[in-house]
């Protein structure tokens, strides 16, 4: 599928960014999925989705994936029972995956995954969304990446204003990824388990924690 930005222009994601699903099949005869919580394997955004659920039975928080805002312009019918999409664009500039409320907080956050055993690729992330999640901080909130390194299967959140040096730096000449090693010692790991399937709410209270402290020092 082709899809383009709003000013026209071809857009190249990587594997992470592309869509989970791009056929659009008809409705008549089909069953509603299920929440499964015991289904290994998933990729981090069906994690979070299912994590997002139980928070939000439990009224622990209010988190929810943001939608993509897609215009479709061009549709083929390969059958009667399916449509594939074939050319769309990106009404706006995408954002973050993820917002909500959490503990009287605004919450705003970015998943990622990576391959590499060794390292994040910065590549993986636009600029637009460093500059919304800069916003987000400005207005006190709690902005942050939960990064998966899918291969080792494992789990960090780190705050945006940590991913923001290496951004920068990057930009500079510097290098253009954050190496795992910095993620073992410096981001905070969480684990995978089956309710929450991935629980990282412990590491916002964190987050929140060391945000409290630092505005305390700041007065």
């Amino acid at each position: 599928m082709v899809i383009r930005y709003p000013n026209g222009k071809l857009y190249i994601g990587t594997k992470e960014d592309e869509p989970k699903q791009l056929k659009v099949r008809a409705s008549k005869g089909t069953k509603k999925k299920e929440v499964s919580y015991s289904n290994r394997g998933k990729s981090l955004e069906d994690d979070l989705n299912e994590t997002n659920v139980f928070y939000l039975q439990q009224k622990l928080a209010i988190i929810h994936k943001k939608p993509v805002p897609i215009q479709i312009v061009k549709v083929d019918y390969p059958a009667r029972s399916a449509a594939v999409i074939r050319e769309a664009y990106f009404r706006t500039p995408s954002t973050t995956d993820y917002n909500g409320v959490y503990n009287g907080y605004y919450i705003d956050f970015e998943a990622k995954e990576t391959d590499s055993k060794t390292s994040f690729p910065l590549k993986n992330i636009h600029p637009h969304q460093m500059e919304h999640m800069k916003s987000v901080l400005h207005q006190r909130g709690i902005s942050f990446f939960i990064v998966r390194f899918s291969t080792l299967q494992r789990n960090f959140v780190v705050l945006y204003e940590i991913v923001e040096r290496f951004y920068e730096n990057m930009k500079n000449g510097g290098r253009k990824s954050i190496p795992f090693t910095f993620f073992e010692t410096e981001a905070i790991e969480i684990h995978e388990g089956y309710l929450p399937r991935l629980d990282y709410l412990k590491a916002v209270d964190v987050l929140i924690a060391d945000k409290a402290v630092c505005e305390s020092e700041e007065k």
